[in-house]
């Protein structure tokens, strides 16, 4: 029996053992584990979320690896959930189409496709598609809806057998489950065997770079094991018989990157966008564990900043709720220490509503309550998606109440900078 989680002590693309903690984060619970009333008396373990650099190729990543049955076979995220989500992968379809110029009728395979989302556009442009996730119910309901998906996991053997099955794919995509991934060597050598002769590999994570600098601490979560940039990505294809011909710069998760990669000796040339980011990585410093130190002190200092606040507010008899029940809310309130001042969350999707959040079990309950209960203040746990959620909820601007922004750097917004 595979235990609960297991520590590696390789790098997860050069095998190497040069690792070094860059960027200590408090343990949790798994993050998006809300619980049912009848379920609070249950434990929820925590477990590290310490992220490592290897310092041999520069690839930053979470060593501890939750066991993907207890991860994924229950999982409950679904892709149209994120605000802004499904509109991307409109265009991030359409992008990959222009690009790849594939036949009508030629196979796209997404790993990790979750509801099928991303599939559906690919499929309204005429492509045959297939998706394979392990979330059983997910993939249940996404066959039902038209996109066809297995619920499995990927690796190597896998991939071997549904070339043989489906033939060659033109197209296979893995996006952010591409993170969540520890053995990345068996995962992308299944993608090596269903790519055809001029088929690409494309997906699309979170970026290093965009993390630092826009202080994304709270992405760092156990289903994210890979916190990707382009050196070691293009090093780590290379060593597996792909070669990366393109990247290019996204905006979801605070700042994200595509990689399009080819089987080594392919048709298409090497962008130059690849060299650029290259370079922009080096004059970054991105790669050393100085980079890394410097963004964990900003990030403790903004704890420190955000809890002299909120403490001061408690202490002058004013409530504090918080805005978004999602995984990341989890690693924000669980290093930032905010639990004994958050009296309840609030979410718009109902099947977050009715639930408490991991470990702590603070109640999480629909938008509406931000007017029924009017707290003081609403600590914006979604700081990513701060504007749309505070447009539409002016009228508890109007009330009185303020909005407390913690990233990337603390701010109150009340009804006169919501005038603006």
């Amino acid at each position: 029996m595979r235990p609960t989680v297991i520590r590696r002590k390789d790098c997860r693309l050069c095998a190497s053992f040069n690792l070094k903690l860059v960027l200590p984060l408090a343990a949790a619970p798994l993050v998006d584990a809300y619980v049912k009333k009848e379920k609070l008396g249950e434990e929820q373990p925590r477990f590290p979320l310490d992220l490592f650099l290897c310092l041999d190729c520069g690839f930053a990543q979470l060593l501890d690896d939750v066991d993907p049955e207890i991860l994924y076979r229950d999982y409950l995220y679904e892709t149209k959930s994120s605000l802004g989500l499904p509109e991307h992968f409109g265009r991030y379809a359409a992008d990959v189409i222009e690009r790849i110029k594939p036949s009508p009728g030629t196979l796209v395979i997404d790993i990790g496709s979750n509801d099928g989302t991303l599939l559906k556009f690919f499929k309204e442009r005429g492509l045959k598609v297939l998706g394979i996730d392990p979330a059983r119910e997910i993939a249940a309901t996404a066959t039902a809806e038209g996109i066809e998906t297995l619920p499995d996991f990927f690796g190597a053997a896998y991939g071997k057998k549904l070339r043989v099955k489906r033939g060659p794919a033109t197209i296979v995509t893995a996006n952010n489950f591409y993170a969540n991934f520890d053995n990345l060597v068996d995962l992308t050598e299944g993608v090596h065997a269903l790519l055809g002769p001029d088929g690409v590999f494309v997906f699309e994570s979170s970026y290093a770079a965009d993390m630092i600098s826009n202080m994304v601490f709270d992405f760092i979560y156990h289903e994210h094991l890979s916190y990707f940039s382009v050196k070691p990505v293009q090093k780590f294809f290379n060593r597996m018989g792909l070669e990366l011909v393109d990247v290019q710069h996204t905006s979801p998760k605070g700042g994200s990157m595509r990689y399009t990669a080819q089987l080594a000796g392919g048709p298409r040339k090497v962008s130059a966008a690849v060299g650029e980011a290259l370079a922009a990585e080096e004059k970054l410093g991105l790669h050393k564990p100085e980079t890394f130190k410097a963004w964990s002190e900003k990030i403790e200092a903004t704890k420190k900043e955000l809890l002299s606040l909120i403490k001061g507010l408690k202490a002058e008899g004013k409530t504090v709720a918080a805005y978004g029940a999602s995984a990341t809310t989890t690693t924000l309130i669980y290093h930032f220490e905010l639990y004994p001042l958050i009296e309840f969350l609030v979410d718009d999707y109902a099947w977050k509503q009715g639930k408490y959040s991991p470990g702590h079990h603070i109640p999480v309950l629909p938008s509406s309550a931000l007017y029924e209960k009017k707290p003081d203040y609403c600590l914006m746990a979604a700081w990513r998606y701060a504007e749309p959620i505070i447009a539409k909820n002016r009228k508890y601007l109007n009330q009185g109440g303020q909005f407390i922004i913690p990233l990337p750097k603390v701010e109150i917004h009340g009804p006169k900078t919501a005038a603006r």
